[in-house]
């Protein structure tokens, strides 16, 4: 690896930087956190959280283990929950400088510094499953760093490679896209340090944990996360030029146009710099290629990248002339700031000023949750959703989980692992839906149905409201197409459990 060649004095105005960025972006985002209306997807990882598991519908179970704490350790509240991805961008900053500072300490402060003042780190706080996995995939580069800065394969070099690799193994129990980072360590192993592959062999041996846990989760529960990751949601994997299209307009804006002109201008320094900074390099170059040929028939979500969001900037502040670090800074100052300026200005907004815009169901939902649910219950009478977003909603104001009612799509599926409908028979039940619904499609299911209408702010909605709940006819109706649409588990795949087949067939596995 290549010695520290930074010998310049660390200057006091990049200080300066560090604490204002660092310190003005946490307390933006501390005020967001505080008054921003839960979202669907939080609300839905929430119920991970009051129900902690080896593993849930979608995804491992690191997030709801984060939440899990929060709510035991600070209370249940969405400040609490939302604690940890507005502390994020402060531990990845020291992950960055622990990581970096032996390549040179004025370089990764510089590093350290592009990453506050990226405009993310200003606005994201919803907790999500991405959050751990930034944390972990950060923690464990870090310690691989560190461990490739080890001229001789001594003592702590193991122990870096194996903390590594641990950190690894809980990225993957945060998300499967942790799978990325694994391959681009193998890549950078096999490239360049053949050497050191015995050091890469013990980190995968620490990282086989993870792994091994998720594994015996889904083969006791129906492969749920195999399912929805690898089959379910790839149904409609298609070529689109629109997708990489997207993908690239993304990765734009989430590098920023101004470090996208100064990466494009110094691009020589950046090459020269992925000779000397090879582990840096791979990390900023193999996942935007796998990204890049995924984008042929996924669109890649905005999220699906930010494990490696803060390499780029750190490749970035080693590759640029020492005299254009301001001037990059500067730009990525003003880009930030004009994010903040829009995000001043939506706060200046009232509930009315939304009146005319199709999103102003959506937020009256948000904000006027209480309110809305005030209206729709009554003594005696189960409450349901039509959808998960709205049904976690709804559930995490009355912090009482709410059922789907309907076969769903493949998204979200905890009602499959928490919810036994049969326990609802003979029961009324009310489903809060936002158009006005087709009786006939709920009249099987019930004795007698009726519809509800309601206003909130000027925006109507509806219940369904049906009396005497037939279990019978919603197993074979509902859960039986469910059963048929999400739960054609591969017969070569063992299980040993799926709590939904369990209640719908008796089986841990039911035949076709």
């Amino acid at each position: 690896m290549p010695q520290n060649h930074d010998t310049a004095a660390f200057p006091v105005s990049l200080s300066r930087w560090l604490l204002a960025a660092g310190l003005l972006s946490l307390l933006l985002r501390f005020w967001i956190a505080v008054t921003f209306p839960v979202t669907g997807d939080e609300a839905f990882f929430y119920w991970w959280g009051v129900y902690p598991d080896w593993g849930y519908s979608d995804h491992p179970p690191m997030v709801g283990w984060l939440i899990a704490l929060m709510r035991a350790t600070l209370g249940d509240s969405l400040w609490s929950i939302r604690l940890p991805i507005v502390l994020l961008p402060l531990a990845l900053g020291a992950a960055l400088w622990w990581a970096l500072k032996p390549a040179g300490k004025v370089r990764a402060a510089w590093a350290v510094l592009f990453f506050w003042l990226a405009p993310l780190n200003w606005l994201n706080t919803l907790i999500t499953t991405d959050t751990p996995l930034i944390f972990w995939s950060a923690l464990s580069v870090a310690a691989l760093m560190r461990a490739e800065r080890r001229a001789q394969l001594d003592r702590a070099a193991w122990g870096l490679y194996a903390l590594s690799g641990f950190f690894l193994g809980c990225a993957f129990l945060s998300k499967y896209f942790s799978v990325v980072l694994g391959f681009t360590y193998f890549v950078y192993f096999v490239l360049y340090r053949r050497d050191r592959l015995a050091g890469f062999a013990l980190l995968v041996l620490c990282a086989l944990p993870g792994p091994a846990i998720n594994i015996a989760y889904n083969m006791s529960h129906g492969w749920s996360n195999i399912m929805f990751n690898v089959y379910n949601r790839n149904e409609d994997a298609v070529f689109e030029w629109r997708k990489p299209l997207t993908y690239i307009g993304m990765m734009v804006y989430l590098i920023t146009p101004v470090a996208v002109w100064m990466a494009f201008r110094y691009r020589q320094a950046l090459v020269a710099t992925a000779r000397s900074q090879r582990l840096l390099a791979c990390l900023v170059v193999v996942p935007l290629l796998f990204f890049a040929l995924l984008s042929a028939k996924k669109v890649i979500g905005l999220h699906w990248v930010l494990s490696f969001y803060p390499f780029g900037f750190a490749f970035l502040a080693f590759a640029l002339p020492a005299d254009r670090l301001k001037a990059c800074a500067k730009g990525l100052a003003v880009f930030a700031g004009l994010h903040v300026l829009v995000v001043a200005g939506l706060y200046m907004t009232s509930l009315d000023t939304w009146r005319s815009t199709k999103l102003y169901p959506q937020i009256i939902r948000s904000y006027k949750t209480a309110e809305m649910l005030q209206q729709v219950t009554a003594p005696g009478v189960v409450l349901m959703g039509e959808a998960y977003t709205p049904a976690s909603i709804f559930g995490f104001e009355r912090r009482q989980y709410m059922p789907v009612f309907g076969v769903g799509k493949f998204h979200a599926r905890q009602d499959d692992m928490l919810v036994d409908f049969s326990l609802y028979q003979g029961k009324t039940v009310r489903i809060i839906v936002a158009d006005k619904p087709r009786l006939e499609e709920f009249a099987p299911y019930f004795e007698s149905v009726r519809e509800l209408a309601f206003e909130q702010n000027g925006v109507p909605f509806y219940a369904v409201e049906g009396k005497g709940f037939n279990y019978p006819a919603y197993r074979e109706g509902v859960l039986g197409v469910a059963f048929k649409r999400y739960f054609n588990i591969p017969t070569w795949l063992p299980m040993t459990g799926c709590p939904f087949c369990e209640r719908y067939c008796g089986q841990a596995r039911c035949p076709r």
